[in-house]
């Protein structure tokens, strides 16, 4: 090979070398395969015009380089190239598709020829699969639940409209309430939380679904309005909500479809508040299930869920050392008594506010400093919000933290923070610098900057994995909703917001019962008759607090 083809390989390996390394910055991997590394060098001795299937039969074995975090350039075989790409070495390939795309405009099409969808890249359907895949194993309770109602079909005629995260959890719940006879559309209730390559996998299967990572605040009114699906003649008679936007949004241009819908089955305390409020005035015309304050959503869901993916979530965006750290959460519920116990059991120093007096109190008897915000907020290196609330963190309190700080959320609405300088940024004084996928630094004019995760959005669940147990439990609730809502008789439920009766929780909790090989006591019947319940349950009365 002549001396100007080695000098043009070697511009091109160390330009490619560059791209590796951002790459490798962006996803942490012991072995990336560059595949536009492949291409351009298995056909650099190869003329344009000549057959695919010629050049491959005299070209060489190909041979690949990977970039190897700990050790030197390796080979391996085009052959097992399959065997060793994922899902973020394909996004590499589409590095130029992630800006200036209109995602609406574009012309989405399946395998099949299905076309009522809009995702970021159909072609990722194959990925999103196996993590559908992944999290059908770790979600027990759901699947058993698929099992054993499938043959009923007791969702068939339902017509459910879901606006949730869209993740490889979610994706089981919606083909299991396609399994039970339901059909589906579906939209994101949060514009980072979005796994891509699973609503392309949902996408592939020709499932109505809207949405994609990183949209703006129009797309996701645009899914919104494409999920409930009247352009395609198609009218929900359910809906499956997770923070009351799907709701609103429905009640104010459809409100006439409302005398058609059988129920509603919320998810989160921000969507439960909307609901109690619209039940207040009079304009809720349709009976609603309160599943946030259902036993198995508060006491798993909130509590261990946010336990196992708020350190996660941190660790992923910033890196940092957790041991010795000064700490305040915002409100100690189910999701700040599971933020603060994973906390301090990484080795942090814990404050709690509270405006609640029990709340308090229990943060109190676990050895928590409760404190009011202006007492910590100028010696504290990380904030968590988790009260529900609005402004929680105001600029008063961001202009008091010290430089490095870092802020986030854990509570579902974007609210809790104050984030006015993003939404307004040629109003403030303040300069927004992102730093990584879901990372900003706030700078101020001095100089000064704090770290604020996710634009103030809900953190585990735009920034981390969570696990697909405790969500099992959750979907599994929200299926009984369903089914409850849909089959239940005319006059059961009026246009008000309930809760999950207890057999129905207790009934989830038993279908995840087996996978830890756990094995229920059984009353006598002079248990029963002294405890004055029944033998099959429910156990509890509604009053009891667990």
């Amino acid at each position: 090979m002549s001396n100007n083809k080695n000098d043009d390989d070697d511009d091109e390996a160390a330009a490619e070398h560059e791209k590796v390394e951002c790459r490798r910055n962006r996803r942490t991997s012991i072995q990336f395969i560059d595949k536009n590394l492949i291409r351009r060098r298995s056909s650099g001795n190869e003329k344009q015009g000549q057959p695919q299937q010629q050049q491959q039969q005299q070209q060489q074995p190909q041979r690949l380089l990977s970039i190897n975090s700990s050790l030197d350039v390796e080979s391996v075989d085009l052959d097992h190239l399959q065997q060793y790409t994922t899902a973020s070495d394909s996004d590499s390939d589409a590095d130029d598709d992630e800006c200036g795309v209109n995602i609406r405009a574009l012309q989405h099409k399946n395998q099949s020829g299905f076309t009522d969808f809009a995702v970021r890249r159909i072609r990722h359907a194959q990925y999103g699969r196996r993590e559908i895949e992944i999290a059908e194993q770790e979600m027990p309770g759901l699947m058993a639940l698929r099992r054993r109602a499938e043959s009923d079909k007791p969702l068939q005629g339902a017509k459910i409209v879901g606006c949730t995260h869209i993740i490889a959890q979610t994706a089981v719940l919606i083909e299991t309430l396609i399994r039970l006879g339901a059909q589906v559309r579906w939209c994101a209730c949060n514009i980072f939380s979005t796994q891509n390559e699973v609503a392309a996998a949902l996408a592939e299967e020709s499932i109505p679904i809207f949405a994609w990572k990183g949209e703006s605040d129009d797309d996701f009114w645009w899914c919104i309005k494409k999920a409930i699906g009247t352009e395609q003649s198609w009218q929900p008679n359910m809906i499956l909500d997770d923070g009351g936007d799907l709701t609103h949004y429905f009640h104010k241009h459809y409100s006439t479809l409302f005398s058609t819908m059988k129920g509603i089955v919320e998810e989160s305390a921000t969507g439960v508040h909307r609901l109690y409020q619209m039940c207040r005035t009079q304009i809720l015309t349709v009976p609603a299930m309160n599943i946030s304050d259902s036993v198995t959503k508060a006491k798993f869901d909130n509590l261990y869920l946010c336990r196992e993916s708020v350190i996660d979530g941190i660790k992923r965006c910033t890196d940092i050392l957790f041991g010795g750290k000064q700490v305040v959460v915002c409100g100690y519920g189910e999701i700040g008594k599971g933020c603060c116990s994973a906390l301090r059991g990484i080795g942090c120093f814990v404050f709690v506010t509270e405006i609640d007096p029990i709340c308090a109190l229990q943060a109190c008897m676990e050895g928590y400093k409760v404190v009011r915000l202006e007492e910590v907020i100028k010696q504290v290196d990380i904030i968590v919000t988790a009260s529900g609330s609005k402004h929680t963190i105001t600029r008063d309190s961001l202009d008091k933290m010290k430089n490095g700080a870092i802020v986030c959320n854990m509570g579902h609405s974007n609210t809790e923070i104050d984030i006015s300088f993003l939404r307004h940024p040629s109003l403030s004084d303040l300069q927004v610098e992102r730093v990584r996928t879901n990372v900003d630094h706030v700078i101020w004019p001095n100089g000064k900057r704090i770290v604020l995760i996710a634009e103030g959005r809900i953190m585990n669940l735009c920034c981390s994995s969570v696990p697909s147990f405790v969500v099992s439990i959750t979907a599994a609730t929200q299926t009984l909703a369903l089914i409850e809502l849909y089959n239940a008789p005319a006059n059961r439920y009026k246009s008000d917001v309930y809760l999950l009766p207890k057999k129905m929780d207790e009934y989830v909790a038993s279908l995840h019962l087996p996978a830890f090989d756990a094995h229920l006591t059984e009353l006598t019947d002079e248990q029963c008759k002294y405890l004055g319940i029944n033998k099959a349950g429910p156990f509890k009365p509604n009053y009891y607090r667990y």
